[in-house]
């Protein structure tokens, strides 16, 4: 009877959690720029605590906290929204001459004696899905942009409540103070690594678009965003960027130069990847790697291109929220990596 009673529960908790994620999918425009507007409140958080701590007035500090996250977002628009249309207006133009270079290999390959299918080669090497997979975050980000004003507003609301919030969780809470003991673990460990995360893209960024500029690479500011974005996905992110700056080298400068941006993307990579960031980050983001790749896939397919980026910021918070419970801790250890699952033996 209690075996009976156990799958039961078990069944209803897969069958609660078929509905939230249809439900989280169908609600998709709505929670995507909550989403947005948490995660950039968190990073504004201490500047603002910082400067009500110098007695400037909550109004004041989250307003010119605002203020200046919207100015740097208006001069980041201004320069690099041009050269996001001239992208992916040439986006066609560019695949075509890709499946063109594939299909050059041909005669190379038949004068080695290798008998080689054209259509095969296209569908099993095709570089050109890269240039969509950047296509589609481009235009996934412009949908982001078109929401903006509704994030800003969110994100000063956010701000506003944020001081007054833990009073109002001992107020409304039967254990006020272990769950502000756990809010504040996963708001410290979200600020922690949204901030280094920021700033090590930021450089990647930038050093992706001189790299591209030097070599003489076309639209070098769309792959220097494209660096800084797609560096919040560990693991693989800094290798999807690598690509359209190889493939456009390669098509517009030739071999030469195409080898020397994969050598500049893995010396960039190298020293913001494993070198500066784990110096600041500590141990990581404690998370195994397959649930980094598969925490990729799954928000991925749940928000698309912003799920993507927020993909580990969110897998942490799913893990710190699993971690509270006695119920779900072991799910929050085999998320975590082996280091992390052998210390709690």
């Amino acid at each position: 009877m209690i075996k009976s009673s156990q799958q039961t529960n078990l069944l209803l908790n897969l069958a609660a959690v078929v509905v939230v994620l249809a439900g989280l999918k169908l609600s998709g425009p709505v929670v995507v720029p909550l989403l947005i507007s948490v995660f950039i409140a968190m990073i504004a958080a201490p500047p603002v605590f910082w400067l009500e701590k110098r007695r400037v007035p909550p109004a004041l500090a989250v307003l010119s906290v605002v203020g200046l996250i919207v100015l740097l977002a208006s001069l980041i628009g201004m320069v690099v929204a041009g050269s996001i249309d001239s992208f992916l207006a040439a986006l066609p133009e560019y695949q075509a001459r890709i499946k063109t270079e594939i299909g050059s290999l041909m005669p190379m390959a038949e004068s080695l004696g290798i008998p080689v299918n054209r259509q095969a080669l296209q569908d099993v090497i095709d570089p050109g899905a890269a240039m969509g997979l950047v296509s589609n975050l481009l235009s996934g980000l412009g949908n982001v942009l078109a929401n903006g004003f509704i994030i800003l507003l969110l994100v000063i609301f956010i701000l506003f409540e944020a001081s007054s919030l833990p009073i109002k969780m001992r107020s409304a809470l039967m254990a006020p103070e272990e769950t502000l003991a756990r809010f504040a673990e996963l708001a410290a460990k979200m600020n922690t690594y949204l901030a280094i995360k920021t700033w090590v893209s930021l450089g990647t960024g930038l050093s992706a678009t001189v790299l591209c500029s030097l070599i003489g690479v076309d639209f070098p500011l769309v792959l220097g965003l494209l660096a800084f974005l797609l560096n919040y996905i560990p693991n693989i992110g800094s290798i999807i960027a690598a690509i359209p700056a190889v493939l456009l080298a390669l098509l517009e400068l030739g071999t030469g130069s195409a080898v020397g941006v994969a050598v500049g993307y893995f010396a960039i990579n190298t020293l913001f990847g494993n070198v500066i960031e784990p110096r600041f980050q500590g141990r990581g983001v404690g998370l195994s790697t397959f649930v980094v790749f598969f925490s990729l896939i799954f928000w991925g397919w749940l928000f698309g291109s912003v799920g993507m980026l927020l993909s580990i910021p969110l897998t942490m918070t799913l893990k710190i929220a699993l971690s509270a419970y006695d119920e779900t801790r072991w799910l929050a250890v085999l998320l975590g990596p082996e280091q992390e699952q052998d210390s709690t033996v």
